[in-house]
């Protein structure tokens, strides 16, 4: 029998610019599982890139929300992600955060988008 091994944290070549989407559930600030591996790898190339910087834009939307609701969800949603980075060894300087609420901009209405930058 074939033991299971872990996959890899995947090493992600990060450029100013670049942007990242995680998608949550609609009402729910949790990152889901496929969030969590992208985030892995955004983690690690910050760890090997000490100018770099995140810019985290937060959105959430649903007819049913106000715009103060829509609001504090998407702040969740944006000290999820942050705290998941903490926790993966990026300092909280390098993380910047906003929150947007139901001003989704084109997108889909429960993101994080990520944008990459530097100092």
């Amino acid at each position: 029998m074939a033991a299971i091994t872990p996959a890899p944290e995947t090493t992600v070549k990060l450029l100013p610019g670049q942007q990242y989407r995680i998608g949550f559930a609609p009402n729910a600030a949790a990152i889901g599982s496929g969030g969590g591996s992208e985030l892995d790898g955004i983690a690690k190339s910050m760890r090997g890139d000490g100018a770099l910087r995140l810019r985290l834009l937060a959105y959430a939307g649903g007819a049913a929300q106000t715009p103060s609701q829509a609001r504090r969800l998407s702040l969740s949603r944006a000290l999820a992600v942050r705290a998941y980075l903490i926790e993966k060894g990026i300092r909280s300087t390098r993380i910047d955060v906003r929150a947007l609420g139901n001003k989704s901009e084109g997108g889909p209405p429960d993101r994080v988008d990520i944008i990459i930058t530097t100092r």
